[in-house]
């Protein structure tokens, strides 16, 4: 028999760290959400104003970004067309899976953020690391897009630079190092750096715009591609299988929205697991064809010789793929501080329970740790990514911690919530559940382990 009352274990009480911090520090809010009042502080309905239709949308803006220009490099990966399609399938069984459970653990926790879902379903272990790892893996998600700046930056100044050079020598100006440190000194850091960003939902729009434009293009180029487009080889198997694998980070990368589904569904007029299941999976397909639009039209193109940013195959000069370069950036120049916010105010939380001050009593000091905070962050990120020059270095890593928040912790979540549950017997459908748990986490453990493993092997070797 189960011992308690409650089928989550939503006590805070029972950790060292500050309960209090932890309840008021607000971490992780979708800026792109109006979030509602818990059941709890509230005597209304407690229900968001946010549709169906208009969750589908949050949830296929949060899931598409920049990582499509990865997609076609990972089809070649997992070794053609027909492999990337299969793998991706299947994933996708398990990622809408995994938004379904993090509802139905939402609701029953009555929490309203990814990391306080774990927290507390799961305990303090896991939420401290799922705090952790939201922290890391916003850290390299943010490398990745300043080296996505570089990529493109690279691009647009090669066509608007057109008088020959000598041999060997470069304009100052055009040296990656500087287009990167410039654009981030003088767009990024200024957007970094206030306490709330929810004027950054205003240009999701426009993102998601750009994002269908590159897939746009990228179709275009290859239903009618330009004479000297033409690609060396185009692979139809993968060269080991465990090859295959390789490409798992980034489809991880690409559909990881979990972090920020949580505040989405508790936003809907109807917060229901079954309306959510729906929302999910109409968002999971759109976001699935424009992946894979992405990346088999990308790689078709180019064949095996794709590079891992799939705009750099592209000549410097086409006036098309130039605009979808400006777009990227755009794209990612109002990412980059909806991702450090999410990641400072997770390191915010852990500093609050880990001090046992309360948000009122740290007002004062509250703007100085922000500043430093940031600057730290941003410094960190660009001297990174000035020495990282392949994004797919970046992903291979943070595509695998995304393998975490899509199944390891949602599978911990649904295992916690039934063995919670108080009943006399267990149905076939308990133990299936509890099953479909075990299995999430061993394949997001080992999808986390495979590929980071494969990642410093490559590093180490190169």
């Amino acid at each position: 028999m189960a011992q308690a009352t409650g089928s989550i274990n939503s006590d805070y009480r029972d950790w060292e760290w500050s309960d209090d911090a932890g309840e008021r520090a607000r971490l992780l809010q979708s800026p792109s959400v109006e979030t509602v009042p818990k059941s709890g502080e509230s005597q209304g309905s407690g229900l968001g104003a946010t549709s169906a239709l208009g969750a589908v949308f949050i949830v296929v803006n949060a899931a598409l970004g920049a990582g499509l220009l990865n997609f076609p490099a990972a089809f070649n990966m997992a070794g053609g067309v027909a492999a990337g399609i299969a793998l991706q399938m299947c994933m996708l069984i398990f990622i809408i899976g995994g938004l379904v459970i993090l509802a139905y653990c939402s609701q029953a926790s009555n929490e309203r953020t990814y990391q306080e879902v774990v927290w507390a379903v799961c305990g303090k272990v896991p939420g401290v690391l799922c705090e952790v790892a939201i922290a890391v893996y916003t850290f390299g998600t943010c490398i990745a897009f300043l080296i996505i700046i570089g990529d493109q930056e690279d691009k647009i100044i090669a066509a608007l630079v057109t008088e020959p050079e000598e041999a060997g020598s470069s304009r100052w100006y055009t040296d990656r190092k500087f287009t990167i440190s410039i654009t981030a000194f003088l767009l990024i850091l200024p957007l970094s750096i206030p306490k709330e960003i929810g004027f950054q939902k205003y240009a999701s729009s426009l993102s998601v715009i750009g994002t269908w434009y590159v897939t746009a293009v990228i179709i275009i180029k290859y239903i009618w591609p330009d004479k000297e487009l033409v690609p060396v080889e185009i692979p139809t198997s993968p060269s080991t299988w465990m090859a295959v694998f390789n490409a798992m980070p980034t489809i991880c990368f690409g559909f990881q929205c979990h972090v920020s589904s949580v505040p989405v569904f508790n936003s809907m007029k109807q917060p229901e697991v079954k309306t959510w299941g729906a929302v999910v999976t109409a968002a999971m397909v759109i976001a699935l064809f424009v992946y894979t639009g992405t990346g088999v039209c990308g790689f078709l193109t180019f064949g095996a010789s794709v590079d891992q940013d799939v705009l750099l195959s592209y000549p410097s000069d086409d006036i098309p793929v130039a605009l979808a370069r400006a777009f990227i950036i755009l794209c990612v120049l109002t990412s980059y501080p909806i991702l450090h916010f999410c990641g400072r105010a997770v390191l915010e939380g852990l500093w609050l329970r880990y001090t046992g001050v309360t948000v009122e009593e740290d007002v004062v000091r509250e703007r100085r740790r922000r500043l430093l905070q940031t600057v730290s962050w941003f410094l960190l990120t660009l001297l990174l990514a000035l020495f990282i020059p392949d994004i797919g270095k970046v992903i291979s890593v943070i595509g695998g911690l995304a393998a975490c928040f899509i199944f390891v912790f949602p599978g911990l979540c649904l295992i916690q919530a039934k063995l919670s549950e108080i009943q006399e017997t267990r149905a076939i459908s308990w133990w299936a559940q509890v099953s479909y748990g075990v299995f999430m986490v061993t394949l997001g453990a080992f999808i986390f382990g495979q590929t980071t493993a494969n990642a410093i092997f490559v590093d180490l070797t190169a």
